[in-house]
């Protein structure tokens, strides 16, 4: 059920209903609406909603509880990703490389369906659109309509994991596309889903977009990012107990913009992902991150650099200004360097999830691993 609003909504007695006698048969849609189970993804409380609102159009209410179950089932980050232009380019070259005329493209976690109509575009036979979320697969469903693709791309509103050869799709896949990578590649569990994806619902040796990524870590500086995430003190009080609460930080675009973060050495490759054939067993990785410059450590930030298809590449790092934000780890305490100085790390992932801690009482070997999409 959705959250009630605890100033608005007492039965039919909000606000609206004492200034717009007509709103009863709006203000009994949305009490129904409060009370709709949320099971389906939200859909069958989204359309009483917009019954609503199609019928009484400025229904407080119902313009909130549509708001609120919109940002509870669709996250805020499909927007900043449809307009990262870098982004929409490097999966339009790739999948015009990769998909030749006549394939059968499997698409997970579609989204709006933007990358379905680009292989649909590039010549696909057909493309099976996989949206686990209910609401987006009936929006991407619109969108493909729209574009007049709808012969070309069926949407399958189901986990990837649950989806049956002969059932929902009536062969397995020449490609399989996907966009479905955190800032640290493993937060939406693409390790485990590509991997269910390229052994049951993929024709042997099939085509993967993307085939690789490396995720990587890089010393940086910037004052603002520690006065933003550890202030010292505010009028006249010591804060620094609170730090503890402050190891690490997810930095958007906006936030790098208004943080500069300052590169104090190279990066360093933590992991290597090979999207064809994954591997989700947990992994471990010590480097030492060698500062080339003077200044102070405030944060090591990890990164990730993907190869969709050969010589297409897509990145977060520091020099990268897409959709993806990052992730900053910051010390106990800033670190002074100098040309030279070796920052020991630990950075370790389960398949899903990455910590990174600095290993100070480490030594510095001097030696790193060098890998390189292929």
């Amino acid at each position: 059920m959705l959250e009630r609003q605890p100033v608005l909504f007492h039965g039919t007695n909000h606000p609206l209903s004492a200034t717009a006698p007509n709103t009863a048969d709006a203000d009994a849609l949305v009490a129904q609406a409060e009370t709709t189970p949320l099971s389906d993804g939200g859909i069958a409380a989204a359309a009483l909603l917009t019954e609503t609102l199609a019928k009484t159009p400025d229904h407080h209410a119902a313009q909130l509880l549509l708001n609120q179950l919109h940002h509870m089932f669709v996250p805020r980050w499909h927007f900043p990703m449809m307009a990262d232009a870098s982004r929409n380019r490097a999966y339009a070259e790739a999948i015009n490389a990769k998909v030749q005329p006549g394939d059968i493209v499997l698409d997970i976690g579609a989204g709006a369906g933007l990358t379905a109509m680009l292989a649909a575009r590039a010549g696909a036979g057909h493309v099976y659109a996989v949206e686990q979320q209910p609401m987006i697969a009936e929006a991407a469903q619109q969108v493909i309509a729209d574009n007049n693709l709808s012969d070309k791309i069926t949407v399958i509103s189901k986990w990837s994991h649950d989806i049956i050869i002969g059932k929902d799709m009536p062969e397995r896949a020449d490609v399989v596309l996907s966009e479905i990578v955190d800032s640290n590649l493993l937060g939406e569990g693409a390790l485990a889903t590509l991997k269910h994806a390229m052994i049951h619902l993929a024709k042997p040796g099939a085509r993967c977009i993307p085939e690789s990524g490396i995720l990587m870590a890089q010393p940086v500086q910037s004052d603002a990012l520690t006065e933003t995430m550890r202030p010292r003190s505010a009028e006249g009080f010591d804060l620094s107990s609170f730090h503890k609460f402050s190891r690490m930080a997810q930095i958007t675009p906006n936030d790098a913009a208004a943080l500069p973060l300052f590169p104090l050495g190279p990066t360093v490759p933590l992991f290597y992902f090979d999207f064809t054939n994954p591997d989700i067993a947990p992994a471990r990785s010590e480097q030492t991150l060698t500062c080339d410059t003077e200044g102070t450590v405030h944060a090591v930030v990890v990164s990730f650099q993907m190869q969709l298809a050969p010589g297409i590449l897509v990145s977060n790092d520091l020099r990268s200004d897409g959709h993806w934000g990052r992730t900053a780890y910051l010390p106990e305490v800033p670190m002074p360097v100098t040309p030279g100085t070796g920052l020991p790390v630990i950075a370790q992932h389960d398949a899903t999830k990455l910590s990174l801690s600095f290993n100070c009482d480490g030594e510095d070997s001097g030696a790193h691993t060098t890998l390189t999409l292929q």
